[in-house]
């Protein structure tokens, strides 16, 4: 078993790919990491001693003083350095850079020089080393105004805000789970190397805008499941969906149509497939406890009385939502919740599901983890 530590392990990338390795408990052990590990020598040096590997994420990409973006991640890595040397360990050390490596400016120049202070500490130490240059990164939980354009405009528009475009450039992007699903790829590499991951999409910071304007009119106002012409277009869809009011949107109440013969309820629209099922529950019996990282998920109930409740993956804050069938109401499930749904009336509960791609037992997407 690999124990791994990651610098910057609160951070976006670094929470990703911290709850990545909790996936695979058979292959991973993690070592947890605190900020304040930088400030206190032996705090850093019993972190490095229990760790094969460790990931350095932690860094500092926007300061109020541009000086201080390069003197802070400078020395951010000679703290990991000196601790190396002193407790004279060799993990494989993993470490993220930029492309902005490419450019003059005090965040590029300092992650070039940071990379090159932990590669002569390999060098010197005869330890493993990889540089890992990367393109511009996004995903669910980034930072807006900090991280991405893309957590930038997420959050304007579910927040109704309204974004502007400063350079309507191309921007180089990749997923942040396609960036970890590299970075674990690095962990059997041999290291003392120099690895440019190549971005998977590329598009204009207009197209990006453009598609998610119309999510937030189809998902958020008509509770419609827009189409994917791409798996960049699912990725972009499921980032949006993590920045609405989770809390204060759901239930989303249907249009509960009545005449004498009974009820119509539409449950959803769709511009993409997937698979509906149908569940009853008794009373007291709760399903779920689980979670996706990929997969678009809506609960509906239709007859009886339910408690839906999401917790988002690494936090401790549960959402609870109540559920009626005499008023009959839905909740999307966002990547990274674990959810689950109990029947609290004293009937069956019905309640309709739909999830965006057909059940794959050797894929399922599915993690077992009681809210």
């Amino acid at each position: 078993m690999m124990k791994i530590g990651i610098t910057g392990q609160d951070g976006f990338v670094g929470k990703h790919l911290y709850n990545t390795l909790g996936l695979y408990p058979e292959q991973y052990e993690r070592i947890s990491f605190e900020r304040n590990f930088f400030e206190d020598d032996n705090l850093m040096d019993e972190f490095i001693a229990q760790c094969d590997i460790i990931v350095h994420l932690a860094a500092v990409n926007r300061h109020a003083e541009p000086s201080k973006i390069y003197s802070i991640n400078i020395e951010l890595a000679q703290k990991l350095r000196d601790s190396l040397v002193r407790t004279n360990a060799k993990p494989h050390v993993v470490f993220s850079s930029s492309t902005q490596e490419e450019r003059d400016n005090p965040y590029g120049n300092a992650k070039k020089e940071a990379r090159e202070i932990l590669s002569a500490w390999a060098l010197d130490s005869n330890a493993k080393f990889t540089g890992l240059i990367i393109p511009n990164v996004f995903g669910p939980f980034g930072n807006p105004y900090y991280n991405s354009v893309v957590a930038t405009f997420c959050h304007q528009l579910a927040h109704k805000e309204v974004p502007k475009i400063e350079v309507d450039g191309e921007l180089k992007l990749i997923y942040v789970s396609e960036l970890v699903d590299e970075i674990l790829k690095c962990f059997g590499g041999k290291g003392n190397a120099q690895l440019r991951i190549a971005h998977t999409y590329q598009i204009k910071v207009s197209e990006i805008l453009s598609l998610l304007k119309t999510y937030k009119e189809d998902y958020l106002h008509l509770g419609i499941i827009p189409s994917f012409s791409s798996i960049f277009e699912l990725n972009l869809f499921n980032t949006f969906r993590c920045y609405i009011d989770i809390k204060n949107h759901f239930p989303v109440h249907f249009k509960k149509n009545v005449d004498p013969r009974g009820a119509f309820v539409e449950v959803i629209r769709l511009n993409v497939g997937g698979q509906v099922s149908f569940s009853t529950t008794v009373p007291e019996i709760t399903r779920g406890n689980h979670f996706h990282t990929r997969k678009i998920e809506r609960f509906a109930v239709i007859k009886g009385k339910a408690l839906i409740q999401l917790r988002q993956i690494g936090t401790t804050d549960v959402l609870d939502f109540y559920l009626d069938g005499e008023e009959p109401s839905y909740v999307d499930m966002p990547i990274w919740y674990t959810h689950n749904i109990k029947n609290i009336g004293e009937e069956e509960l019905y309640t309709i599901f739909w999830i965006n791609e057909f059940y794959n037992p050797e894929d399922p997407d599915t993690y077992m983890e009681t809210v």
